[in-house]
């Protein structure tokens, strides 16, 4: 019995020093900065302190100095299509540059006669300005949309320059057209083009999939269902991508040049018709169920968040910060480039989380969807 009793004190004794010496997860708080929006879904830095955020129905809006700008910064809701769910004013993104050229990008749906369309457009304001030229629109590519949801809509300049573009794999459920393994369509795919040279763009020609007759030159990365949010960590300039996914798992994904991440061929690192796969595919650094283990509801569609670089929470430092747009719960990991390093649930917002923002110190926002108010994480 002695023996047993011995055995037994090493083991819990082990067991507590494993615990201690798990990475615990930093403590944070949901702290309300805006109120007021109208299905907000992006909160973004033009690099001056200012923050800009993306109202569905199609408009954008301009806070700074913690006040809110009675007029919107841009209206454009006389053609961007948003009754159906997904549709919208999706993304924004300004150029490198925008202090001294005033250029901006959006991508955005609309209709025309009777067509579902996403559209990628340019458009120009005076740097110093609360407002912008709604008529100054310059189209940079477009294309159709067979089914309304599965849109994408991330739009971001990378730290090389050049414009990234999300685009979802065409709708509907379970890649009907295969969009997804196709190098011959836009759509499932993050598109990166020059905006910089050539009328409207050009594709670099350093895009891998430039000079193939069988391959859009505009590919980066292909494989995806629904890349809804993805962002470049301002240290490492790695990207990081939220794929939303099919009906068992939603996955988070490290993008690289050319690399093929299995939608529809797998679902996460899971097969869902593996026939469909075209060459080597790559897997998510992180996918999740709906329900873990234990039976806690998890989620079923994941919003892709940022790299904490901020100087706030100092515990957080590092961390992918990620969430999941029907729980609300808000992940973290942490990835040394062969495993998870850290892995948890930070905090549970009681609301629809359908993005982050990332301000110029690297403070990290979250944008509650359905009730119109932007949160910042603190400490």
């Amino acid at each position: 019995m002695l023996r047993i009793l011995s055995v037994l004190a090493i083991f819990i004794a082990s067991l507590a020093e494993a615990q201690d010496a798990a990475p615990q997860a930093p403590h944070i708080r949901l702290a309300q900065v805006f109120s007021g929006f109208q299905r907000p879904l992006a909160c973004v830095d033009d690099g001056s302190g200012r923050i800009f955020i993306i109202e569905q129905p199609g408009r954008i809006r301009l806070a700074h100095d913690g006040m809110l700008e009675p007029q919107p910064f841009l209206d454009i809701t006389d053609r961007v299509w948003s009754r159906d769910n997904e549709c919208g004013l999706l993304g924004l993104a300004f150029h490198p540059q925008f202090k001294n050229n005033g250029r901006f990008f959006v991508n955005y749906t609309t209709k025309k006669n009777g067509k579902l369309q996403t559209y990628v457009s340019e458009f120009k304001a005076n740097p110093m300005s609360t407002r912008a030229d709604a008529n100054s629109e310059r189209e940079l590519l477009h294309f159709d949309q067979p089914w309304a949801n599965h849109n994408g809509g991330e739009v971001i300049f990378g730290p090389d320059g050049m414009l990234y573009i999300g685009t979802g794999d065409g709708g509907a459920g379970g890649d009907p057209q295969q969009n997804g393994q196709s190098l011959h369509t836009w759509l499932g795919k993050i598109l990166r083009i020059d905006v910089d040279h050539g009328q409207p763009y050009v594709a670099p020609k350093d895009n891998p999939f430039v000079g193939q007759n069988d391959a859009m030159p505009e590919i980066w990365a292909y494989g995806l269902r629904n890349p809804w949010r993805f962002s470049f960590d301002r240290q490492t300039g790695q990207l990081w991508c939220g794929d939303v996914g099919q009906d068992k798992w939603e996955e988070v994904d490290i993008i690289e040049r050319g690399k093929n991440y299995g939608w529809s061929a797998k679902e996460g690192t899971h097969d869902f018709k593996p026939e469909r796969a075209k060459g080597e595919l790559t897997d998510p650094v992180k996918d999740y169920p709906r329900r873990d283990a234990n039976g806690r509801y998890l989620g079923q569609s994941v919003t892709g968040g940022y790299v904490y670089r901020g100087k706030q929470i100092p515990a957080l430092q590092g961390m992918y910060v990620y969430a999941d747009y029907q729980s609300g719960n808000i992940f973290g990991l942490k990835w040394d480039g062969h495993a998870l390093t850290f892995d948890g649930t930070l905090i549970q917002a009681p609301f629809l989380i359908s993005s982050f923002g990332e301000d110029k110190d690297g403070e990290l926002y979250v944008c509650d969807h359905n009730n119109g108010r932007i949160f910042r994480i603190a400490p």
